[in-house]
């Protein structure tokens, strides 16, 4: 079993470092997950659904 856990990051971070958690979570290139989330940011759900993983996904502590 794997213990990859989703962290946000703290170096690859703009706001809350969601994105980059996605992302290093995924191992994408972060800009492709910030794209998507502005696209689901225009559709309203978006806004709230970050706000969400903000609050629910923990810091990763090193």
């Amino acid at each position: 079993m794997s213990s990859k856990r989703l962290y946000k990051s703290r170096e690859d971070k703009m706001v809350c470092g969601v994105c980059g958690g996605i992302a290093e979570y995924f191992d994408v290139d972060p800009t492709l997950v910030r794209l998507g989330a502005v696209l689901l940011g225009c559709s309203g759900t978006g806004i709230l659904v970050y706000i969400v993983a903000a609050v629910i996904i923990p810091e990763r502590r090193y």
